[in-house]
């Protein structure tokens, strides 16, 4: 390969925008360096369930829903080329996995000849050189880390994955509030479920009633080329001013944010409603409305109340 073509291919692999533009790009250029007759792209699932696509060169569908299906993924778990090693031959098709830096596992790739005679070594070397760029282009948690770059002060974050689990972030510290089963995890799967935008909410260090403080919770949701390995990324950081709201009033702005009427607020929080309407007087004040509706609209949009937890979570 030549070192133009490599330097199109490293360009290639940090643009921006959706995940398989990315790698059909990548797909296309690599074509100019191997002259391959067809080739495939998939990103690894979660679990080792099996790899879906996203790009593909000269193929016709019925060979990539076969690629794409269970007899491939077994194939390619029986033969180990799905672990770290020079590419192997599937058929006869130069194979490799894809490994971001630190041995992570985000996908696979195959090109394919029509001739019958198996590719040489020097193809196969070539091929071997490109894979960490193609890795890096399609690695959806290299992705969306670069989204959480916007984000001021994040110091902890996890991407959640569409079977329940959670992992790291690279750059961001863990932290206890993230772990898969949390409510705050909950609450995020919730905000990922009904917006389609990015949110923000706080979360409180401590008991909900007598916090040690606040952070800030922003959830950005995933785009729909990368349903089937991530739903969505949660980042940490520090609060924002909260103008003056304390725990109990952030956390009646949450149930009326919800739509909750005064009773019901009552009877969850176990307080009477008169106690309720006062914590609203106050609310609408502090946050310069003239409504709760209003008071929400802007609660909401600045990411100033506490979501509910749910039933039975911590």
């Amino acid at each position: 390969m030549t070192r133009t073509g490599a330097l199109q291919l490293a360009a290639i692999a940090t643009r921006p925008g959706p995940v398989h533009e990315r790698a059909q790009a990548m797909l296309d250029e690599l074509r100019n360096q191997i002259p391959f007759d067809g080739a495939w792209m998939a990103l690894a699932e979660p679990g080792g369930a099996g790899y879906t696509s996203i790009a593909s060169t000269d193929l016709e569908a019925s060979s990539v829903r076969y690629l794409s299906g269970p007899q491939m993924a077994r194939d390619i778990e029986l033969t180990g080329a799905d672990r770290a090693q020079p590419p192997t031959s599937l058929s006869d098709m130069p194979s490799a996995a894809l490994f971001e830096d630190g041995g992570r596992h985000v996908g696979f790739v195959t090109v394919l000849f029509q001739s019958t005679d198996p590719p040489s070594q020097a193809v196969r070397r070539q091929f071997a050189r490109v894979l960490p760029r193609l890795a890096a282009g399609i690695d959806p948690i290299r992705a969306l880390e670069a989204a959480t770059s916007l984000i001021g002060g994040a110091r902890a974050g996890v991407v959640l994955l569409p079977d329940q689990g959670v992992v790291g972030l690279p750059g961001l510290a863990d932290d206890e509030l993230l772990t898969a089963g949390s409510a705050l995890i909950a609450a995020a799967r919730d905000a990922v479920s009904e917006w389609s935008n990015p949110a923000s909410f706080l979360w409180p260090r401590g008991s909900r009633q007598s916090p040690d403080g606040y952070l800030r919770v922003t959830v950005l949701p995933c785009g729909r080329d990368l349903d089937t390995v991530a739903c969505g990324v949660v980042v940490l950081s520090p609060a924002p001013r909260l103008r003056g709201l304390t725990p109990r009033e952030l956390e009646v702005l949450g149930h009326v944010i919800e739509g909750c009427s005064n009773l019901e607020i009552a009877r969850a929080l176990r307080v009477a409603p008169r106690t309720i309407a006062a914590h609203l007087e106050h609310i609408l004040v502090k946050l310069d409305a003239p409504s709760r509706t209003l008071a929400a609209v802007r609660a909401e949009r600045a990411g100033l109340y506490v979501p509910l937890a749910r039933a039975g979570t911590a």
